[in-house]
């Protein structure tokens, strides 16, 4: 199996993966807070944690991969104070809370379907464990971390921080955190600012409220994720991931909790995405600046969307214009072009996977190719992917197996089998497998491309016929009215060739 290794939060090192079960991974990855429709912010941890569970599959690991949907709990200021954002959705359009969370998770589903991203092994929602987390409440009361206020249960992180270390993750001490804090106002439950809710009292107008020992009311944020973790990975497991404006207070509050209830930090490597700015600012609902991917996907192919994200690193901030995805929609044909002539080459068609898959293919460990260039191509790919998933790099790499392909169709490179084959691999189990990308021109996989394809080799054929006729006048027309619908026609040596503009 090959090496793999990736960013540890925790440390800030990248670190050698060596899972808690040797071949098996549990990954946690934050999901949603479905009170309004996905936006590229949310695209960005869906393609990066996607490929990374795609990568983990095909270097032979068997992975639970676990990705939440927050239905409750979650409060406008991502603290203690303001409505309950789903509550707040559902009052303003006179809905049922769960009618607010139903609809906004089915078009989270389907606009990640739309990028190719696969489903999670489990999708667990906060609201159908809230007899769990209740009992993490109970837990953490006893050990003496938390103490209960007006019916509400907070952490005591001075307590904690006395003990043990709050911040270890965001490298935050408790000062600063009090001087990033507002002073208490008076009227609070909290003993200290930086105190967090376990549990919250619900006020008569608050839709949303269960039954606890301290009175009705509902969940904190913070602890939905610590306790579907431990249940469905279990008190020790490999990774846990989310968007790096996560990083505090979540997943700081989130290791305290673990360590409160469970005496464990829990999680082994945490990983964090970077943002998707807009003229350097985080893009996001609360700020008004988001771009929803339904009103991007009217502009550009959700292809052209994950290849954008896959251009940059995942740890780097990425900034969304028109320009770069119009550059990456121009990659993205170059390299789809390129594998439909490779695929030509071997009288075979790019992989047909079921939504979200990729094929069972674990990594090879040593390339097939006869060709130094296509074994160094092969080599330096993988070397890519399992370097901390450097997507960027990995695509520079496929630029140059372009360039041979490209090369081999003019007829400036003899290509043997071994070495078409070793493409057609890559492709399969990279191009199409771990990066997740489709054809969307027609010569990919599905009913639909077989049915376009079919259509243009009878209009092709029809053209030939009036080129071998001498009907001149035919045969620009047929490729002029192509030309009207997007469709460019290229005359070569081996016949006529297509492409979707």
């Amino acid at each position: 199996m090959r090496q793999f290794r990736i960013t540890n939060t925790l440390s800030h090192e990248k670190e050698l993966f060596v899972p808690v079960n040797p071949g098996h991974v549990g990954m946690y990855v934050c999901g949603p807070t479905v009170y309004g429709d996905a936006h590229l912010g949310h695209a960005r941890p869906g393609v990066t944690y996607d490929v990374l569970y795609k990568l983990l599959r095909h270097l032979g690991y068997k992975v639970r991969y676990v990705r939440n949907i927050t239905d409750v709990g979650h409060l406008e200021h991502d603290a203690d104070e303001g409505e309950d954002k789903i509550a707040k959705k559902a009052r303003l359009e006179q809905l049922e809370p769960m009618e607010v969370v139903q609809s906004y998770t089915l078009r989270y589903h389907e606009a990640m379907r739309l990028l190719n991203v696969a489903p999670p092994s489990i999708e667990p929602r906060a609201s159908g464990h809230i007899v769990e987390q209740i009992e993490a409440v109970k837990t953490i009361l006893e050990a003496g971390y938390a103490y209960e206020s007006n019916g509400s249960v907070y952490f005591d992180v001075q307590k904690y921080n006395s003990d043990h270390r709050y911040g270890v993750l965001s490298g935050r001490n408790l000062d600063d955190t009090l001087e990033g804090t507002r002073s208490l106002d008076g009227q609070s439950d909290k003993r200290a600012p930086f105190d967090f809710a376990l549990w919250k009292k619900a006020e008569p107008e608050h839709i949303m409220h269960w039954p606890s020992p301290w009175g009705e009311g509902f969940p904190g944020w913070h602890l939905e994720c610590s306790v579907m973790g431990e249940k469905y990975l279990g008190r020790e497991f490999d990774i846990h991931g989310g968007g790096m404006d996560l990083m505090f207070p979540h997943h700081e509050c989130e290791i305290a909790q673990n360590v409160a209830s469970r005496g464990t930090q829990g999680v082994h490597y945490w990983v964090h995405n970077n943002m998707i700015t807009i003229n350097g600012q985080k893009m996001g609902k609360s700020l008004g600046n988001f771009i929803t991917l339904f009103d991007l996907y009217r502009k550009y192919s959700p292809m052209t969307i994950r290849f954008f994200i896959l251009q940059a690193h995942y740890r780097s901030p990425l900034d969304f214009s028109d320009e770069a995805l119009t550059a990456a929609e121009k990659g993205l044909k170059r390299l789809m072009q390129a594998a439909r002539d490779l695929y030509a080459m071997t009288g075979r068609k790019a992989p047909e996977l079921p939504y979200g898959e990729l094929s069972e293919a674990v990594a090879p460990e040593v390339c097939g190719a006869d060709s130094a260039e296509v074994k160094a191509v092969w080599e330096a790919v993988y070397e890519a992917l399992c370097d901390d998933i450097n997507t960027p790099i990995a695509i520079a790499h496929l630029s140059e197996a372009v360039r041979i392909i490209n090369t081999a169709k003019e007829g400036k490179l003899a290509l043997g089998d071994a070495d078409k084959a070793a493409l057609v691999q890559l492709f399969d189990d990279v191009v199409f497998g771990v990066l997740g990308l489709q054809d969307e021109q027609g010569g990919g996989s599905g009913r639909s491309s077989e049915i376009i394809s079919g259509l243009m080799d009878m209009v092709l054929e029809e053209r030939a016929a009036a080129k071998a006729a001498k009907d001149w006048p035919r045969s620009d027309a047929i490729r002029d009215a192509l030309k009207t619908l997007g469709i460019t026609v290229k005359d070569g040596r081996d016949g006529a060739e297509w492409t979707i503009e």
